[in-house]
C-alpha cells in the first residue's frame, strides 16, 4: 500500500518547443518517450515559465541584464506556437486496490494538455484556477508513468506598441492572466507572457474518500477571552460502496521544537453514498484565552496546528489536511475622523504602515526560500500590511505562510486594472475580460486556496479599477460577510445565536471585500486618481497638512537605486555611467541618465520646478560608486521622512499609508527597499527606524520632537535626550526633556528644537534623538539624522569625508552548518566632548513580538576589559548552542575625532584572487541595522545572518562616508 499524502513533482522536467517535437502526446508518454536532455529536448524549470527554461539552458540571454531582454524574440512577433512548450517527466505511483491517485496543477498558464500513459486530458483556460484529475485508473500496472504536458500561452498575449505604457496595447486584460507581463513603467515586457507550469504539480494518494478544502473560521465572545472554531469540510466517496467515516480534527501547538500540545481531539461519524460529495461542518470548538495571532509590531504571530483526518470503516485512514491557524479577528470601517479606512485586529486599531507588492521574480521563479527572504525583509522594516497588486499574482500559499509567520497582513487584489480594463493609450476594453465566468471561477477557487491563512486580510476587486457590475456584484455577493463580522460584538458575554449559520460555512465570511483600490476608504474614495505621487520629494513636505487630503494611501512611491555593485552585476560597463545633470533655464536640474538606465525605468532624484536634485545636494558625484552611495542618503532621508510625517499625523489626519513599492521583480531602478539580488538599499533602514512600534522623531516642518506610541500600552517613565553634533565632533547643543507619559495609539509632540535658532549655528549638523527609560537607561528608540540650515545644501560633508575617527569592532561569530550568525560591536573610540549624558551604550529595549530572530540574545557591552568579553562570548555560546564560534577584536585607526558617518556592512567570499568588477557578495544578509552612523563615544551592536553557499569562506567588510576603505572583518 502507498502511503496516503501528496508527493511535488518538482525535479526530472524535460522540456522542448511543440513545433521541434514530431510525435504527438500518446507517443510520447507511452513508445517514444524522452530520455535525456538532447535535442530538442533540454532540462526545465517546474515551477516555472517557458521563457525560465530557456535563460536556464542559455537558449536565450537574460533578460533582466543590461539591454539582453530587446535580442529576446516577443510573443507578438513569434507567434503563440514559438512558446507553446511541451514538458515532460516521470514518476512512480502503484497504489493498492482501494486507493485513489490525483495528478494535481495548482496552476498552469495558460492551457494546456496532459497525456499520461497515452491518456490524453483537457486542463482548460485560466492562469489563477487549481487543476485535478483522478489519473487511478490510467497509471501504469508496473508504477512507471510517463506524464507529458503541453503548455498554450494566453489566448490574447498582445502587442507593445512604441510607446510602450502600462500593460501594452492590454490585450492581455482580455484573459484571466497577469497583467505586468505586456510592461509597464516599472518593469520591461516578459516575452513569453509567463507561460508555464508556474505552480506546484503533485500526485495526492487517498483511500476511498478524499478531504476538499476545508474551511477554517473563528468567533470570540468576551473580551477574546471565549473563543470558537468553526471548520467545515468537503468530502467525496470516490469507491463503489456506503463509506462509514469517523472524522477527527485535531488542534495542537507547538510549546518548544518536536514537542506539541493537543488542545483538543473531536471525533464525529458520517456516512458518504457511493461517488457521491457532501460538505461536513464539524461542531464548533471552545478555547479559553487562546493565544491570538497578532500583526507585526502588535505581538506574536502565534499558531495552531490543525489537523483533519477521515477513516474509513473497513479501510482504516483515507485521508489527511493539516494547516497552521491563527485566532484573530480583522475588522475594518471608513474612520470618521479622517475618512480613511481603519483596521482593528482582535479589537485594537492599527495604523497601517506597509508596501505594494508585485511579485518575487517576473519570470515566476518562486521559491519557499526566496519567499522566506521577501517577506522578513518586509517584517525587518517594520512593515504590517502587504498589497498584492491586481496586475500581478494571486500570491502563493508559500507567500502566506511566511506572511502568518513574521505577521504581515495581506491585502489580496484581483485580476483587474485600470490601465487594461478600460482607460490607457490605446483605449482598453472596459469589461474586464471576455470571459467573465471564467474570471468568477478562478476567484473563487483562489479565495479556497488562500482563506485559512490568519494573514489574509481583505480581498479587493482591482487596482485603480472596480470590476465590471456583474463580476463585481458576484464578488460582493461571494464575499459577503457572515453577520458576526459585520459589526464588533466584543462585549457580548453570550454564546454564538444558534439560530446564525456557521461562518465556516460560507464561501469566506469573515474579511471586507473593497471594490477596487481607490474606493470605499482608500484615496478619495470615490475612485478618481488621488494616490501618488511617486517621485522625489522635499523631506519636510511629507510632515505639512496639505501635502496629501485623504486619510489612507494606497500607493506613494519614490526613488530607489541600488548600490554600485548590483548595478556593475546587472549590466554591462556601458550602463556604469552615471547622468548627466542638466541645468535647465528656471535653475533645477534635469537628470539624463543613460539608456540603459532608462530601459531599466531609472527614476531620478530631482523633480525640475519643485524639488531640486537630492544627490546634487552633497556635491556633484565622480564615478559610480559615488552616485550610488550618495543615492543611498537620499533614500534613507526620504523613506524616513515619508512614514514619519504620516505617522506624525496618525489618526488625526490618517489611517495608514501604504508605499508603492518594496521591490522590484527583475532589476529595476525605481521604488524599492531591495533590489532583485536581494541587497538592501538604505531606504530599508529608513523605513525600518520610522516605521518602528515605538519611536522619535523630528518633526521636519515644525521642528519638534515627537514621540510615536504605535502599542496598546502606555509609555511611562521615559524621557529624550536630543544631542547635535558638527563636523569638528563637538556637541554644541545637548538638551533632555523632563519625564514624559505616552499614552497608547499616540503621537506626542513635545518639545521644540531650539539649535537652529541659536547663535552662529553650524551650516551643517548631525542631530541624534534617543528615547529612554528614565529608570535604567535603557533605549525604546534611536534616531540619527543629517541637516543643514535652510536654504543650505550637504556639501560641506564632501571634505568630512576626508576626517577618520576611530573605531574599536568586536565580533562574535557564531556557525552552525552553512549558517552564521556574527554580532558587530562597534565604538566610536574617538574622544567624548564634556557632557553628562548617559547614553552612549545603545542598550536597545526588545519588545515581544518583534520581527527579528536573532533577539533571543541580548545586546552585548565590551568596554569593560577582556574577562568581560570572554565572559560574555560563553554565555552568548552556550545560549545558542552553534557548532562553531569564534571571537575577534579589530582597530580602526584614525587620529581625529568626529562622528562615524553612514557605516555600513556587508558580507562577501573569501578569494585570494577575482576578477575585476566581479561581484563576490553574499546575498541575502539580514542586518539588524545598517546605514548607521555613532557619535563619540558612542556604541552600536549589530546583528548579521546569513547563509554561506558549499566551499565559500565569508568576509564581513564595513565601508563607510568617512570610512571608505573599507574594513574587513574575517
Amino acid at each position: 500500500m502507498v502511503e496516503i499524502g501528496k508527493i511535488v513533482l518538482d525535479t526530472g522536467w524535460l522540456a522542448a518547443r511543440s513545433t521541434d517535437v514530431e510525435i504527438n502526446g500518446v507517443e510520447l508518454t507511452t513508445t517514444h518517450p524522452p530520455t535525456q536532455p538532447e535535442s530538442p529536448w533540454m532540462e526545465a524549470v517546474v515551477p516555472g515559465t517557458v521563457l525560465g527554461t530557456l535563460v536556464k539552458n542559455k537558449l536565450v540571454p537574460d533578460p533582466f541584464y543590461g539591454l539582453e531582454n530587446e535580442s529576446i524574440i516577443d510573443i507578438a512577433d513569434s507567434g503563440r506556437e514559438h512558446y507553446t512548450f511541451w514538458f515532460f517527466t516521470t514518476f512512480d505511483c502503484k497504489p493498492s486496490n482501494n486507493q485513489h491517485v490525483d495528478l494535481n496543477f495548482r496552476a498552469i498558464n495558460y492551457s494546456a494538455e496532459v497525456y499520461l500513459n497515452g491518456h490524453k486530458e483537457v486542463l482548460p483556460k485560466g492562469m489563477f484556477r487549481r487543476h485535478s484529475i483522478d489519473i487511478t485508473g490510467i497509471l501504469h500496472p508496473d508504477g512507471q508513468n510517463l506524464l507529458a504536458v503541453l503548455v498554450y500561452p494566453p489566448d490574447h498575449p498582445g502587442r507593445i506598441p512604441p510607446q510602450g505604457g502600462q500593460g501594452g496595447d492590454h490585450e492581455i486584460g482580455k484573459d484571466v492572466a497577469a497583467q505586468y507581463v505586456e510592461g509597464w513603467d516599472w518593469m520591461t515586457p516578459i516575452r513569453d507572457r509567463n507561460t508555464g507550469i508556474w505552480d506546484e504539480v503533485s500526485t495526492t494518494v487517498t483511500g476511498p474518500v478524499k478531504i476538499i478544502d476545508p474551511h477554517l473560521a473563528s468567533t470570540f465572545f468576551d473580551g477574546y477571552k471565549r473563543v470558537y472554531l468553526h471548520s467545515t469540510i468537503e468530502l467525496v466517496n470516490k469507491s463503489a460502496w456506503v463509506a462509514d467515516c469517523s472524522l477527527n480534527i485535531q488542534v495542537s501547538t507547538e510549546l518548544e521544537e518536536n514537542t506539541f500540545l493537543i488542545e483538543h481531539l473531536e471525533t464525529q461519524h458520517v456516512s458518504i453514498s457511493p461517488g457521491a460529495s457532501i460538505h461536513y461542518t464539524f461542531p464548533q470548538l471552545y478555547f479559553y484565552k487562546p493565544n491570538l495571532w497578532w500583526p507585526n509590531g502588535m505581538g506574536k504571530q502565534h499558531l495552531y496546528n490543525v489537523d483533519i483526518t477521515v477513516d474509513v470503516q473497513g479501510y482504516g485512514e483515507s485521508d489527511t489536511w493539516s494547516h497552521h491557524f491563527g485566532f484573530r479577528k480583522i475588522e475594518s470601517h471608513i474612520d470618521s475622523a479622517t475618512g480613511g479606512r481603519l483596521f482593528k485586529v482582535n479589537g485594537q486599531p492599527i495604523f497601517i504602515r506597509g508596501g505594494n507588492w508585485i511579485l518575487s521574480d517576473g519570470l515566476l521563479r518562486l521559491s519557499k526560500e526566496r519567499y522566506k527572504t521577501d517577506i522578513r525583509f518586509h517584517a525587518d522594516m517594520n512593515f504590517n500590511m502587504m498589497r498584492c497588486w491586481g496586475g500581478g499574482l494571486a500570491e502563493r500559499p508559500e507567500f502566506y505562510h511566511y506572511c502568518d509567520l513574521y505577521g504581515l497582513l495581506v491585502w489580496q487584489e484581483f485580476w483587474i486594472t485600470g490601465d487594461c480594463d478600460g482607460r490607457g493609450d490605446p483605449v482598453s476594453n472596459p469589461n474586464g475580460p471576455l470571459d467573465h465566468e471564467l474570471f468568477l471561477l478562478c476567484a473563487r477557487d483562489t479565495i479556497k486556496l488562500l482563506r485559512n491563512h490568519p494573514s489574509l486580510a481583505l480581498w479587493v476587486g482591482g487596482n485603480e479599477q472596480v470590476p465590471p457590475p456583474d463580476i463585481n456584484a458576484a464578488l460582493k455577493n461571494d464575499l459577503q460577510l457572515h453577520p458576526y463580522f459585520m459589526k464588533s460584538n466584543d462585549s457580548d458575554t453570550s454564546a454564538i445565536t444558534p439560530v446564525l449559520k456557521d461562518p465556516s460555512q460560507y464561501l469566506d465570511g469573515t474579511r471586507v471585500y473593497i471594490q477596487g483600490s481607490m474606493w470605499d476608504g482608500f484615496a478619495d474614495g470615490k475612485g478618481d486618481f488621488t494616490d501618488g505621487p511617486y517621485e522625489i520629494q522635499n523631506p519636510e513636505d511629507f510632515f505639512k497638512h496639505d501635502y496629501y487630503k485623504y486619510g489612507f494611501n494606497p500607493e506613494v512611491g519614490n526613488v530607489g537605486m541600488p548600490v554600485a555593485a548590483t548595478i556593475r552585476a546587472t549590466m554591462p560597463p556601458e550602463g556604469w555611467q552615471i547622468p548627466l545633470f542638466k541645468k535647465l533655464s528656471n535653475g533645477y536640474i534635469e537628470e539624463v541618465p543613460n539608456p540603459i538606465w532608462n530601459y531599466h525605468k531609472y527614476i531620478p532624484y530631482s523633480k525640475p520646478g519643485k524639488v531640486h536634485d537630492q544627490i546634487l545636494s552633497y556635491g556633484t558625484p565622480k564615478d559610480l560608486d559615488d552616485f550610488c552611495l550618495k543615492a543611498q542618503l537620499v533614500n534613507y532621508v526620504q523613506y524616513r521622512a515619508l512614514l514619519e510625517g504620516w505617522t506624525s499625523q496618525m489618526w488625526s489626519k490618517y489611517t495608514g499609508v501604504l508605499i508603492w513599492k518594496t521591490q522590484n521583480p527583475w532589476t529595476g531602478l525605481r521604488g524599492q527597499f531591495y533590489d532583485h539580488l536581494h541587497d538592501q538599499t538604505a531606504g530599508f533602514y529608513g523605513c525600518r527606524s520610522a516605521a518602528e512600534p515605538i519611536h522619535v522623531q523630528l518633526n521636519l516642518a515644525k521642528y519638534s520632537i515627537e514621540v510615536v506610541n504605535t502599542t496598546s500600552e502606555e509609555l511611562s517613565n521615559v524621557a529624550i535626550e536630543a544631542s547635535v553634533w558638527d563636523l569638528e565632533g563637538e556637541c554644541p547643543y545637548y538638551k533632555t526633556s523632563e519625564k514624559l507619559t505616552v499614552p497608547p495609539k499616540k503621537t506626542l509632540s513635545t518639545f521644540e528644537m531650539k539649535y537652529p535658532k541659536s547663535k552662529n549655528p553650524k551650516p551643517v549638523y548631525f542631530l541624534l534623538l534617543k528615547l529612554y527609560d528614565v529608570s535604567d537607561y535603557r533605549i525604546y528608540s534611536r534616531n540619527f539624522y543629517w541637516l543643514h540650515l535652510s536654504g543650505g545644501d550637504y556639501k560641506l560633508l564632501e571634505p568630512f569625508r576626508e576626517k577618520r575617527p576611530p573605531l574599536k569592532i568586536t565580533s562574535l561569530t557564531f556557525i552552525k552548518g552553512s549558517t552564521y550568525e556574527m554580532h558587530m560591536h562597534i565604538q566610536n573610540t574617538s574622544k567624548k566632548p564634556d557632557s553628562n549624558t548617559p547614553l552612549y551604550r545603545n542598550n536597545f529595549i526588545r519588545r515581544n513580538g518583534s520581527c527579528d530572530e536573532s533577539d533571543s540574545s541580548e545586546p552585548f557591552h565590551l568596554l569593560d576589559g577582556e574577562k568581560h568579553e570572554i565572559n560574555l562570548y560563553e554565555k552568548i555560546r552556550r545560549n545558542l548552542s552553534r557548532e562553531h564560534s569564534k571571537a575577534k577584536v579589530s582597530e580602526v585607526n584614525g587620529t581625529e575625532k568626529g562622528v562615524a558617518f553612514f557605516l555600513h556592512f556587508s558580507v562577501h567570499a573569501s578569494k585570494k584572487e577575482h576578477k575585476k568588477g566581479e561581484d563576490t557578495r553574499i546575498l541575502p544578509v539580514h542586518y539588524s541595522d545598517n546605514y548607521f552612523s555613532l557619535v563619540p563615544g558612542e556604541v552600536m551592536t549589530v546583528t548579521i545572518s546569513f547563509e554561506v553557499p558549499p566551499g565559500v569562506t565569508p568576509r564581513v567588510t564595513l565601508h563607510g562616508w568617512n570610512h571608505h576603505s573599507g574594513h574587513t572583518i574575517p
